[in-house]
């Protein structure tokens, strides 16, 4: 997860056409997406540490995220691009992005960019428990036993005693809450070209957080007053590595299908745990690990048998279809 708050599984891109075959080229963008994302996560928590306040660090993000994501697609796409088939949802959508990117971020004062992003990696699986409710799927023990094992790894990430902050602790599971809160109106939204999904989450955020700037510039112009030029270049940058993490997620499963890249988006704990590690020097224990290990072995392995599930049920329906040779 992290990217503060990047749609990334369950049914993030469901708009997409479906992917030509090129699943080396699709895994490829996946991984610099993630690596993306990542140096998102890492200049937000070094700029808060500079003493730019969250809010602000957040405006500054979504910002420079739409005028990016307006640069690059309108004069390919034009301005039609803009326009939503379902805007209620797609505001209820940017919602849910806004409020994981302000949990995430604020988990991100409080602890090690790994401890964060391995919590927020229970979302996909929260949308899988919640499924036959919100999205009226059927229910499946599958799906339940892998929530129930994903959550004792993350027990085992925040237990007693492994350091963790509390309220970061809470901060990253409410983030995950939010998370899949943005997976689910992802899906609600799937009618829509992702483009205009990429450009709306940028336009919500925007036009929230500028209603709040009034209150948050006064009482940040001392700590403004007080970054240097590489600050501001890193501030600055969290939009950009925002709006090009998205676009090189929607290039990614335009390349291959989800099936296939699902498995590598737990990768991302690589990255994260590196950027974290030269940054601040942190680097997970052994029972950290093991709590990772935990929650990214029971979300690959309920993928993957959801990947199976919907091929038999795709080779069933074809056979269905097919007329058989009367010989």
């Amino acid at each position: 997860m992290g990217g503060a708050s990047q749609s990334r599984t369950a049914g993030g891109h469901a708009g997409l056409a479906a992917p030509a075959a090129q699943p080396l080229a699709g895994i490829a963008l996946l991984l610099l997406s993630m690596w993306t994302l990542s140096s998102l996560d890492a200049s937000g928590k070094w700029v808060m540490a500079a003493g730019v306040p969250m809010l602000l660090l957040s405006w500054v993000r979504y910002a420079a995220h739409l005028a990016l994501a307006l640069a690059l697609i309108v004069p390919v796409k034009g301005w039609g691009i803009l326009k939503s088939r379902r805007p209620r949802e797609q505001m209820l959508r940017g919602g849910a992005m806004l409020g994981a990117t302000l949990m995430f971020f604020t988990a991100l004062r409080y602890l090690p960019q790994a401890e964060a992003t391995a919590i927020n990696f229970l979302a996909p699986l929260i949308v899988l428990l919640l499924a036959p409710w919100l999205l009226r799927e059927p229910p499946r023990l599958s799906r339940w036993v892998a929530a129930g094992v994903a959550f004792l790894g993350v027990l085992i990430v925040i237990r007693p005693g492994g350091g963790l902050d509390t309220v970061g602790t809470i901060f990253g599971l409410l983030g995950a809450f939010c998370f899949s809160a943005q997976y689910i109106a992802s899906r609600r939204v799937a009618g829509d070209d992702p483009l205009t999904s990429v450009i709306w989450s940028g336009g919500v955020g925007t036009v929230v957080l500028s209603f709040a700037l009034p209150y948050i510039v006064p009482a940040a112009l001392p700590a403004l007053r007080g970054l240097d030029a590489l600050h501001w270049a890193v501030l600055a940058s969290t939009g950009v590595t925002g709006c090009l993490g998205h676009l090189l997620q929607i290039a990614a499963y335009r390349k291959a299908p989800a099936s296939t890249l699902a498995p590598f988006t737990y990768l991302q704990i690589v990255s994260s745990t590196t950027t974290g590690w030269l940054i601040w020097g942190h680097f997970p224990d052994a029972l950290t690990w093991l709590g990772i290990a935990v929650i990214c072995g029971s979300g690959i392995t309920i993928g993957i048998m959801e990947w199976r599930r919907a091929e038999r049920q795709r080779r069933l329906a074809g056979a269905i279809r097919v007329p058989g040779n009367p010989g």
